[in-house]
């Protein structure tokens, strides 16, 4: 059972993505931006096609996507932005990750070195806990949409061996990077709808956290994910369910 798909199936219950749409949007300009200054054709540039797509399923007008993009390639003046990892720890020595996108790296090290503080966990050096995660296509489906049968089918067509995972409520497909795009692509085309989808931080193992150790590691992550510069949080931690809506909710 993977924390961070469970964490995902949270937040999409809660509709706190919906409710948080503008600053949804400026991560993905963000990201947009950055992507565009290897090229600003999508065709030749695989991490800015993903990035639209990403947008488009916001309901990003056309519009601000074409802005990002210039923003990126120098047509249009605007903040220049570094992206960076930064690494920490939670309670029970859970391993985080963050993917930060910043036009001042002194000023979001600090901020965010005070939201660890704050929050119960702590900054760690660079390479702390980077190992113990490995960077997949991450496909997350439920299981009211397609059985297991239906997403091997898919997953074989479309190239893939792994079968998907069972993580409780949810079905998950991992995939290489390089052939995330192409999954995607091939569960949409069978009209499944995934509840999230992202080339990801992926846990090699897991933390289990019960009681105030998950409260605080519930916090934390909503803590960090509040930032503005913090692009994705990843975590290898594990908490039970009902626990997890509970604290969440």
């Amino acid at each position: 059972m993977s924390g961070h798909s469970k964490w995902a199936t949270i937040k999409h219950k809660k509709g706190a993505l919906d409710a948080k749409r503008g600053k949804i949007f400026t991560r993905l300009i963000k990201e947009i931006s950055i992507a565009a200054k290897n090229g600003g054709d999508p065709d030749s540039n695989p991490r800015l096609r993903t990035a639209i797509v990403a947008a488009k399923a916001e309901n990003m007008p056309a519009d601000n996507i074409k802005r990002a993009i210039q923003r990126g390639t120098g047509e249009l003046p605007g903040a220049t932005y570094e992206e960076f990892t930064l690494e920490g720890y939670g309670p029970g020595g859970v391993a985080i990750l963050l993917d930060i996108n910043t036009d001042n790296r002194n000023r979001t090290v600090s901020e965010i070195r005070h939201v660890f503080t704050k929050n119960g966990g702590n900054m760690a050096s660079a390479g702390a806990v980077a190992y113990l995660f490995h960077k997949k296509g991450d496909i997350v489906i439920p299981k009211s949409s397609a059985t297991v049968d239906d997403l091997m089918n898919i997953i074989i067509e479309a190239g893939g061996e792994d079968e998907p995972m069972d993580d409780g409520e949810n079905w998950e497909i991992l995939t290489a990077p390089s052939a995330y795009e192409g999954m995607l692509e091939a569960v949409k085309k069978a009209g499944i709808e995934p509840l999230s989808s992202s080339v990801s931080w992926i846990p090699q193992n897991y933390v289990k956290l019960e009681g105030q150790a998950a409260n605080t590691m519930i916090r934390l992550m909503e803590a960090l994910e509040e930032h503005d510069d913090v692009q994705n949080v990843h975590a290898n931690f594990d908490i039970d369910q009902k626990l997890l809506e509970e604290v969440a909710g």
